[in-house]
């Protein structure tokens, strides 16, 4: 069940608006919707998409319904199929419902580690070296992708700047455990791209051949630059969100993670292959829009479409145009 990237892919683009765009909003989006969005988003290409978190219906009802929609996704042909875990216990369920990949989440900042998952960062990566050793004793065609997920690596509301020395004191020790892939997360939009850069070369020194991707907010508006900033330092993997939905309820004023959409589009215009249909990506907001009237949706992409003469799916503009 190891999820691999796409040769024909430059750039792994992944959804997480199911989990990290929900998780805050009050309405409860039917499962049917949520479905829908998923198989949409398929379609259109988004080869990865997190659909839901494996937390307690208590904590969170909008993940009430996590396990049906993580059966019916597991039926979409080439779909990689991945759910939030915040402990062991998590990561059970996912082991049951055999999902292809298991998001386990920390924060690099004491303060948000404890008000997040209420617990220290120690106990968290004990829990986490337990979810790999449980990992590793199902068959080997049964294991899924465990991530290793770094919250506020680039910054905390409560502690502000965060030093580069503890995140990669803690993507060590989640190597060490036993991590198939690391993420690095700016998770209350902290980040500027000299500082994304800095971590991000030495995160990915540090990893060595285990894959490391970026989850960035838009919070400050530096989000995309911040994309541009972590190709640089050669990262090839990004989180983002349908219509930039979501937010961080340990975040005064924090905003949903980077536009999926005006991602792609960034990404496409560049000539990095991404294997997303633009169009079909932007079409896919209506079935959001219709089940949640309320939500806020947002994307440059969106609102003024794509530009006279563009040239679809990883070539972008002439290049005669471009000199």
């Amino acid at each position: 069940m190891q999820a691999t990237q796409d040769p024909q892919r430059d750039i792994l683009v992944r959804e997480v608006g199911l989990r990290d765009g929900l998780q805050i909003h009050p309405q409860f989006m039917p499962t049917a919707a949520k479905l829908a969005w998923v198989r949409a988003e398929a379609a259109a290409g988004v080869p990865e998409i997190e659909v839901t978190s494996y937390v307690p219906p208590k904590l969170i009802p909008q993940f009430i319904d996590a396990e049906a929609l993580s059966l019916e996704s597991l039926k979409i042909p080439s779909l990689v199929v991945a759910a939030l875990i915040p402990n062991a216990k998590g990561a059970e369920r996912g082991f049951n419902l055999k999902v292809h990949k298991l998001n386990f989440v920390m924060s690099v900042s004491r303060t948000h580690n404890e008000k997040n998952v209420r617990r220290s960062r120690e106990d968290s990566l004990a829990d986490f070296a337990r979810i790999c050793a449980m990992r590793d004793a199902l068959e080997p065609a049964y294991r899924p992708v465990v991530v290793g997920g770094l919250s506020t690596a680039l910054g905390c509301s409560y502690e502000g700047p965060v030093a580069t020395k503890s995140v990669l004191h803690y993507a060590e020790a989640l190597l060490h455990a036993g991590a198939d892939e690391l993420v690095i997360a700016d998770t209350v939009g902290f980040a500027t791209p000299k500082l994304v850069r800095n971590t991000m070369e030495q995160v990915l020194k540090l990893a060595g051949d285990v894959p490391v991707g970026a989850h960035f907010h838009d919070t400050r508006g530096t989000g995309l630059a911040n994309v541009l900033a972590a190709i640089e330092a050669g990262c090839s993997r990004f989180d983002a969100s349908l219509a930039g939905l979501g937010g961080c309820p340990f975040a005064p004023g924090a905003t949903g993670n980077i536009v999926m959409d005006d991602l792609c589009f960034m990404l496409d215009g560049m000539g990095l292959r991404t294997g997303v249909d633009l169009e079909a990506l932007i079409g896919v907001r209506k079935i959001v829009a219709e089940s949640l009237p309320d939500i806020p949706m947002h994307g440059g992409l969106a609102r003024a479409g794509l530009p006279k003469g563009y040239q679809r799916l990883g070539t972008g503009f002439p290049v005669e145009v471009c000199a």
